[in-house]
């Protein structure tokens, strides 16, 4: 069985995506913001190829700057691409969300019923 980590690897863009769509914002704040939601398995080594990838696609803007205390840091911002990829992701999470809700109920439903006769 997959652990909470790799079933989260398929998912990391759409959530990266999401959090940097509500404004500008460096790595360390992305996985602090995750952690909100309760993805606290998510590293700053699992997030960095992620945003490499989606800067690469076009969907992330970066730019570099000052830091209150210490190195300058790496900003990210959508993209009107990467404002149209999280649509397309949320579409597709609800789908497939959705469908795996459904199966699990009635998975559940057809046990109990089973255990009945």
């Amino acid at each position: 069985m997959a652990s909470s980590s790799q079933m989260l690897k398929g998912v990391l863009e759409g959530c990266l995506l999401a959090v940097i769509s509500k404004g500008e914002t460096y790595g360390y704040e992305m996985i602090e913001r995750l952690g909100t939601f309760g993805l606290t398995m998510v590293s700053e080594g699992s997030i960095y190829p992620v945003l490499l990838r989606m800067q690469k696609e076009g969907f992330v803007s970066t730019a570099m700057r000052p830091s209150p205390n210490g190195p300058r840091r790496k900003y990210y911002s959508l993209t009107p691409e990467g404002r149209t990829e999280l649509e397309s992701f949320k579409a597709r999470w609800k789908e497939l969300s959705t469908g795996v809700d459904l199966l699990m109920e009635r998975e559940g439903e057809h046990h109990e019923a089973i255990k009945e006769k």
